[in-house]
């Protein structure tokens, strides 16, 4: 008679188990479907369900509490039916108990208690959670488990709130490789991974690796009349222009093409000039983050970026910094802003002037063995010239991280086109 007792008691305490374990995996796998159908449920199921999502750190503390106390039941009811049973049976063999303790007892309570309801439970979320709403209810304002729930919350605020103001140090290092481990198996698009990878390698990002050289520049210089100037703009199609007095070092300021439009119909001899906005100027090393807080703070969206001796190397846009996260922004007037032409698979030609971070979206690389190398240079001609010591002749070449630059043209002043050879037979990327 006792045997059936404790029998029946730990069907009891099993059952119990199942539908608390059933219960957390119900609430924390409902749709946000699912969520947004309570909102206009009155029934009584229907608003204790809404009740217990409001509070969903109080609720999973009263599933935790609740089904550790049961388990611990089950645990201690099996071992005394066991010993029971064993004594009625004459075993009195340690290593047989012992292993029944531990792999058949922990086998049922995983099966039973845990894997079966909470299988069942995220396949019917929602008419689970709404059939065992109410009693959960009751269950979260009973003491003791009232007191443990505000005490295992309570505690559980706290280290959340340390855990914030400690703050967790990730390099930038181990991002790239954690979206490197992600990129195969996950189910976003390469859109997105590359505006993620983009995010990551901003900070690391300098002025003087984005901005557009002085040699591409397209500038008004002060000496020109209203007429010329106007021509200039209809050729150039920017919203904005530098604009010089005798060389580009010495800039004058910015012309906003938007300031002339109250002033078209006026003749050649219009002072323009007294239009120019003040410039604001960079350096060359300044990071692309700080430089996007100084264009939001200053409301600007070009600047001037200067060389260590206060010569201007060309200049930045706002367009430009936010291309690096996410991608080539082009509008109508927009030409192809990175000259290249794909031979094969494995052969590309592209312009010397090419900078080194538009080489390596073309080649859909990392760059890492090429900055490794890299000096000042910021262009892909210029890096060929740094690392090979002098501007090398047609058919010349130069081989880095099994990429092959063959020098296709060039002059006595810088290298014009390059061959792109990928000596590996698999992707670049």
């Amino acid at each position: 008679m006792e045997v059936f007792s404790y029998s029946l008691l730990l069907l009891v305490l099993l059952s119990l188990s199942a539908l608390i374990s059933a219960a957390e995996a119900a609430f924390f796998y409902l749709s946000p479907l699912d969520k947004g159908g309570l909102v206009n449920d009155l029934s009584k199921s229907g608003v204790a369900v809404s009740k217990l999502l409001n509070k969903p750190q109080q609720l999973l503390a009263t599933i935790l509490i609740s089904n550790n106390f049961i388990n611990v039941a089950i645990v201690i009811v099996s071992n005394i039916l066991l010993g029971g049973i064993m004594e009625s049976m004459r075993i009195d063999n340690e290593t047989i108990r012992f292993a029944i303790d531990v792999f058949a007892i922990t086998l049922v309570l995983l099966l039973v208690g845990e894997v079966i309801p909470k299988i069942y439970a995220t396949k019917n979320a929602l008419a689970y959670a709404k059939f065992i709403a109410v009693p959960l209810l009751i269950l979260n304002d009973l003491p003791p488990f009232s007191w443990l729930k505000t005490g295992l919350v309570n505690g559980s605020n706290i280290i959340t709130k340390y855990s914030k103001k400690k703050g967790i140090k990730i390099s930038t290092d181990d991002l790239e490789h954690a979206l490197a481990l992600t990129k195969e198996n996950s189910s976003s698009s390469e859109g997105e991974h590359k505006i993620l990878e983009g995010i990551v390698k901003f900070g690391n990002t300098d002025v003087k690796q984005i901005m557009t050289s002085r040699m591409d520049v397209d500038a008004l210089k002060d000496d020109l009349n209203f007429k010329e100037v106007l021509d200039l703009i209809v050729e150039y199609g920017y919203s904005r222009l530098p604009v010089f007095s005798g060389t580009f070092d010495n800039i004058l300021g910015i012309l906003f093409i938007k300031d002339l439009l109250p002033h078209l119909d006026k003749d050649e001899s219009f002072d323009w000039k007294a239009l120019i906005r003040k410039p604001f100027f960079v350096p060359e090393n300044k990071k692309i983050d700080d430089l996007l807080k100084e264009f939001q703070g200053k409301k600007v969206h070009m600047a001037i970026v200067v060389d260590e001796y206060g010569g201007a190397s060309g200049v930045v846009t706002l367009e430009d910094v936010l291309e690096e996260i996410v991608g080539d922004i082009t509008d109508e007037f927009d030409e192809d802003s990175i000259s290249f032409k794909k031979i094969d698979d494995t052969t590309f030609e592209v312009e010397g002037k090419t900078a080194l971070n538009d080489f390596y979206k073309i080649l859909d690389i990392d760059g890492k063995d090429f900055e490794l190398i890299k000096g000042e240079s910021d262009s892909l001609g210029g890096f060929i010239v740094e690392n090979a010591g002098r501007i090398l002749k047609n058919n010349e070449f130069f081989i880095c991280s099994d990429i092959k630059l063959i020098v296709i043209s060039s002059d006595k002043k810088r290298v014009k086109m390059v061959k792109v050879v990928l000596l590996k037979t698999d992707s670049p990327g």
